[in-house]
């Protein structure tokens, strides 16, 4: 949990999030396409609070697909417990994350420069405002991030470990951030927030309409922003202008 794990949080999870023991190892491994049975007796509580954020465990892993900033954590955590009850082990290809069930495999792309690996998510975080996976030192470098320590990923879970990946992009897939702010029912507080946050971040700022349950939303997005330091910045911007942020990636 390298946003996170500045805060030293592997060890406060695995008690918080911990349940009673049961099996360390919920995955088949007859060959080298383990498949989940399930999610696992740890680490998945139905809503859980960390820093006073809180947080909803996913019941399904079917059909999720997010764009977002990745950050790693390795060499200080490693040997700690993670939030399954195993132990964490930064060359293994595994993940943190807050509401993918435990455990499960993920996809993630680096939208940077097309490179993709699968992970088995096995623990919770980061829980850095802004951060959407953690992912193990091995992860980390398969994917080209190790120096920068951050990079714009895909996230999309598989069945198992060795179902057939889609092929990575020709050329590096460059995602822009956006930075949402708010969705409105009503286009005119959305175009007053609007109003204020382009005259106090002097950032672009537009509005997206989408509908969702028959009703039509407006969502107040600050960007394009075309990289994560970027993005920290402007967020903590929005953050003291009394504003609640997440990211989405279009």
């Amino acid at each position: 949990m390298a946003a996170l794990a500045k805060g030293g949080l592997i060890l406060l999870l695995s008690v918080l999030l911990g349940g009673c023991l049961g099996s360390l190892n919920p995955f088949d491994s007859d060959d080298d396409k383990p498949r989940s049975r399930g999610k696992g007796s740890r680490g998945n509580p139905p809503v859980y609070e960390v820093f006073g954020e809180r947080y909803y465990t996913m019941t399904s892993t079917e059909g999720y697909v997010e764009r977002g900033i990745a950050s790693w954590y390795g060499g200080e955590f490693n040997g700690r417990s993670t939030s399954s009850g195993e132990t964490y082990d930064m060359h293994l290809m595994t993940a943190a994350h807050t509401r993918l069930p435990i455990p499960c495999y993920a996809q993630v792309t680096n939208l940077e420069n097309g490179r993709t690996a699968v992970v088995r998510v096995n623990d919770r975080g980061p829980f850095k405002k802004n951060r959407l996976i953690d992912l193990s030192y091995a992860a980390a470098k398969e994917l080209g991030i190790l120096g920068k320590g951050t990079g714009l990923v895909e996230v999309t879970t598989v069945i198992s470990k060795g179902a057939p990946q889609p092929a990575p992009p020709a050329e590096p897939a460059k995602g822009d951030i956006y930075i949402q702010v708010g969705a409105f029912g009503n286009p005119e507080n959305a175009s007053q927030v609007k109003d204020r946050l382009a005259s106090s971040l002097q950032q672009p700022v537009r509005i997206a309409q989408s509908v969702q349950n028959g009703q039509t939303l407006f969502r107040v997005q600050v960007g394009p922003l075309h990289d994560v330091d970027k993005t920290d910045s402007v967020a903590a911007r929005i953050t003291s202008l009394g504003m609640g942020t997440y990211i989405v990636i279009d």
